[in-house]
């Protein structure tokens, strides 16, 4: 046994015997003192049914650690459920939310000094919120994902809850009755689990697991089979060994570990908010990473996986396809990859995939071969121009024209938006601009799923830009742009568009411009005023006063 263990230095020496006395009264004894601490972050909760089935995984996880031969201590921290929340004033709390989580993971486990974490979560802002704890803290660690949602089913189709939002706006557009969109929204969502395409969830469990930060093939599992909590088990045992190794988050954070993660976001077709959250725990882990990150690894790796909400597929599917282990083996094979980088369990990632064949099976079609990929290179790209000094993230999914030239039909907020468009008011070759949604004007940077699925909904979604400093749900498709920075409430080029200015979105050219000239520009800039604040206490305010901007991640602490 490693003697090195943190938690020696509150429970050895006379001075400590009131802490001792204190864990007594949880249930050590005397000999439970020489044993690892090894906290339980689980993100149970009711609220949202991608947390609801946690509370099963964090109990086979102390077993496991208890029989292993650690000491386990459960806490509890906080989820909001995202898509509850959509196109309300409540989606505000969302990426909060992450800060949240991160900081009371981070709290609990610098507090008590624990000697490692296992990390249990669900909702989209659980897992970047648990990494980023985890590379504060360069503790052993290991997360465990809640896992996905099985499909509802309705006229032969398999439905996601984003199915419902294209609904309404199918509904809205009167392209469908409302009897049908009843149907809908009663079978979207059969049971626990995240939301089901390759959406927030479980774009980053698919993330972590690249990373090496979760067991091979757990990121894709359904929350309601057994399988799922077997695994929370199996990986309590790793981090037991991780800890008795003395193998911290750090060594497994690393340059070579974002790069892999990059480059399995682009294979899968994942989501935009992959950008924000990797930024983000790379600046937790002090690994640079950087916009332009994302672009490199666009232009290498094709799209591989056929998943919602641009595809045909859902994650479960993409679990019986061999998952994420046999995307990660074709991207391996095809040198983009680090197969040097190292996993919780002390493997490489080479090591992990040695048995994983380099094609997929020809008995399937979610997930395609290198040589016949869905897109030749990635559907995330980063655009710059005078509407985006400092970046915007454009995702390119859809059968329309990837480029776009129209008039501006400026929004200030997300609902007048939304409203426009369920009135028949956006029409096609209009670029809607949804501004000052961003991390501080905001302030928490909401998705905007309700508008884009509603354009979707009515027939525009490949005919229609739109761009936000907001940002988007996992589940949206289409010709979207989001994180413009600097964002509008900050005196980004963003405020200083007009209805009916002519407007570019060029991904091929990855180019975001206004088509006005400089001197317009600097007339509009001189006379721009800053909006007041939405909010002057509490939680949110204090979040815009912290946050940085999106193309930093919008951390709180930088």
């Amino acid at each position: 046994m490693n003697d090195n263990f943190r938690s020696r230095s509150i429970t050895e020496g006379l001075e400590r015997a009131p802490n001792r006395a204190m864990l007594r009264a949880v249930g050590f004894r005397d000999g439970d003192f020489a044993k690892p601490i090894v906290g339980i972050a689980s993100a149970h909760s009711t609220i949202t049914p991608c947390n609801a089935g946690l509370d099963r995984l964090a109990k086979r996880a102390e077993q496991a650690l208890r029989a292993a031969g650690a000491m386990p201590q459960t806490f509890g921290t906080i989820t909001v459920s995202d898509g509850i929340s959509m196109g309300t004033e409540g989606m505000r709390y969302s990426l909060v939310s992450r800060e949240v989580i991160a900081d009371s993971i981070e709290t609990a486990c610098g507090a008590q000094r624990m000697d490692g974490l296992v990390a249990i979560g669900g909702c989209d802002k659980n897992m970047p919120g648990a990494m980023i704890a985890i590379a504060r803290l360069d503790i052993p660690a290991v997360f465990v994902y809640g896992g996905t949602i099985k499909p509802g089913h309705y006229a032969g189709r398999d439905l996601t809850v984003v199915s419902v939002f294209e609904a309404v706006g199918a509904a809205g557009a009167g392209r469908m009755p409302q009897q049908e969109l009843l149907e809908i929204e009663r079978r979207a969502c059969p049971g626990a689990g995240s939301c089901g395409g390759m959406f927030t969830a479980n774009t980053m469990s698919a993330v972590i697991e690249a990373m090496g930060m979760s067991l091979p093939g757990t990121s894709t599992m359904a929350a309601e089979d057994q399988e799922t909590a077997d695994a929370a088990a199996r990986a309590a045992e790793v981090l037991f060994q991780a800890v008795r190794a003395r193998r911290l988050s750090r060594q497994i954070l690393t340059r070579q570990a974002f790069e892999n993660a990059i480059a399995v976001v682009m294979a899968i077709g994942g989501s935009t908010n992959a950008v924000l959250h990797l930024l983000a725990i790379a600046h937790a882990a002090g690994v640079p990473l950087a916009l332009d990150d994302f672009e490199r690894a666009r232009a290498r790796v094709p799209v591989l996986c056929d998943l919602k909400p641009s595809g045909r597929y859902v994650t479960t599917d993409l679990h019986r396809a061999g998952g994420i282990p046999q995307v990660m083996s074709i991207l391996l094979a095809n040198g983009v990859l680090h197969g040097d980088a190292v996993t919780v369990d002390g493997r490489t990632v080479a090591d992990v995939l040695r048995s994983v064949p380099s094609r997929p099976s020809p008995e399937q079609d979610v997930i395609h071969p290198w040589d016949r990929p869905l897109a030749p290179s990635g559907h995330i790209v980063i655009l710059r121009g005078n509407l985006a000094p400092e970046g915007a993230v454009a995702k390119v999914s859809g059968k329309g024209s990837h480029q776009i030239t129209g008039p501006a039909r400026v929004f200030d907020s997300e609902e007048a938006c939304l409203a426009a468009i369920l009135a028949g008011e956006v029409h096609k070759g209009d670029v809607v601009i949804i501004r000052y949604e961003g991390p501080k004007g905001g302030p928490g940077m909401r998705e905007m799923l309700a508008p884009t699925a509603a354009l979707v909904g009515a027939g525009l979604g490949d005919s229609v830009g739109l761009i936000t400093d907001g940002r988007f749900s996992g589940g949206t498709h289409g010709l979207v742009v989001g994180h413009v920075a600097p964002e509008a409430a900050l005196g980004g080029p963003l405020a200083l568009v007009r209805e009916g200015d002519s407007i570019t979105i060029d991904p091929a050219g990855r180019e975001l411009r206004m088509n006005i000239p400089e001197r317009e520009l600097a007339a509009r800039r001189a006379s721009w005023k800053a909006p007041a604040p939405r909010y002057t206490s509490g939680v949110l305010a204090k979040y815009a006063r912290l946050v940085s901007s999106s193309s930093r991640g919008a951390v709180t602490d930088a």
